[in-house]
């Protein structure tokens, strides 16, 4: 799922990341990648899988254990590739994630768990994905002190109308996990690394403001209009002509005649 983003490191080395995070603080620097995996199996703690990533700070700290976030799942049950005869994803498509179970919102150790899930599974940054190119959904579901993994693959079906009907068919790999150990950053060094530069935010422009569809609104600052001084556009249509005119000044000339005078006139006889 993650071949083409990997660096496989397969020298065996006596590396215990929850003793000594030097070794992993120095492979995470020499070949530039902040997430790491690692795998180990022993007679006390079967079947490890760590995940974790190294902070995005200087690692020469006075206390370099404070620099590493890890979570130890431990893989109860794996269910391979192999295992499932449907036919499978190209590699590289990028996957629709799915969390369910209120620990992911809840717990804060499950919290760390999806950021860093997401991480590593989201794949590369894109501005738009076409519909087609949705074909692989990664679902975790946590229940019952257990994360369950599965992969599935979209089926997009024939419904009668423009938008396709959806079915899910897994097609492995699937993963059991049981949250064993937890070595999490302090929440201010956790903060830190979680700031963006301010090279990929942007300048900040005034007056201009986007809603949750992306649509772009700008706001003008204008002085109080006089309308009084307002040139209308003359049409020819809306002159009077002079048949209007005549019979405007003759029902004025009615108006007037009709009127009181106001005058008392005197007849000598």
């Amino acid at each position: 799922m993650v071949k083409n983003r990997i660096i496989h490191v397969n020298k065996k080395n006596m590396t215990r990341p929850f003793e000594d995070q030097t070794s992993i603080e120095f492979f995470s620097k020499k070949s530039d990648c902040s997430l790491f995996i690692f795998g180990s199996h022993n007679k006390k703690r079967p079947n490890n899988l760590i995940f974790g990533y190294a902070d995005d700070v200087p690692l020469t700290l006075t206390n370099p254990t404070e620099s590493m976030s890890a979570l130890v799942p431990l893989l109860a049950e794996c269910g391979s590739l192999s295992g499932y005869k449907s036919w499978k994803c190209p590699e590289g498509t990028k996957p629709l994630l799915i969390f369910a179970g209120d620990n992911f919102e809840v717990n804060e150790d499950y919290r760390r768990l999806k950021s860093l899930l997401i991480d590593f599974f989201r794949g590369p940054t894109v501005s738009a994905v076409r519909l087609a190119g949705l074909e692989h959904v990664l679902h975790f579901t946590a229940v019952d002190g257990k994360i369950y993994m599965r992969s599935y693959k979209v089926l997009m079906k024939k419904s009668g109308c423009r938008t396709p009907r959806i079915e899910l068919e897994e097609m492995g790999p699937s993963f059991d996990f049981v949250m064993r150990r937890t070595h999490l950053a302090s929440d201010d060094l956790y903060k830190q690394s979680m700031k963006l530069p301010k090279a990929l935010l942007g300048k900040k422009k005034k007056n201009i403001s986007h809603n949750t569809f992306g649509t772009k609104f700008g706001r003008i600052h204008m002085q109080k209009q006089d309308l009084g001084k307002l040139q209308t556009r003359k049409m020819k249509g809306l002159k009077k002509r002079p048949g209007d005119i005549m019979a405007v000044e003759f029902k004025e000339g009615l108006t007037s005649s009709k009127e009181p005078s106001g005058k008392i006139i005197a007849r000598h006889k």
